[in-house]
């Protein structure tokens, strides 16, 4: 008599392999683009990695400083006044250069809409405050 024959169990593979998650990066390109635009010369391939290195260090530690001032503040989000404190601290931000001015030397006009509201009037343009 024939027997069925029962297939052989196949041992399932351990998934110890854990796959490291991704920080996020600000992209290449606009790192090269940001860096073209202030520098306005010709920039060597090694002197643009250390460019990215410095900036993604850079962007870490604020981030990391805006995280410690919105914890001591006692709340989950990242306000503009966190923001505002750090560049006071780093010194870009002083009583004779406010940060709505440097929002307008170094922002495009369509950030600047954003982060300024204005208020229009005939010929007139008032900032809200």
């Amino acid at each position: 008599p024939l027997q069925l024959l029962q297939p052989k169990p196949v041992p399932k593979r351990s998934r110890t392999y854990q796959r490291k998650p991704c920080e996020p990066q600000v992209s290449r390109s606009l790192i090269k683009e940001i860096f073209s635009h202030f520098v306005k010369m010709p920039v060597t391939r090694d002197a643009f990695t250390i460019v990215e290195k410095c900036s993604e260090r850079y962007f870490k530690q604020l981030s990391s400083d805006l995280e410690a001032y919105t914890n001591h503040a006692g709340r989950k989000t990242v306000e503009t006044a966190d923001l505002e404190l750090l560049m006071r601290r780093q010194g870009l931000v002083t009583d004779k250069m406010p940060l709505r001015v440097l929002i307008e030397r170094y922002l495009p006009l369509e950030y600047r809409k954003l982060l300024i509201p204005l208020a229009v009037s005939g010929n007139k343009v008032t900032p809200l405050k």
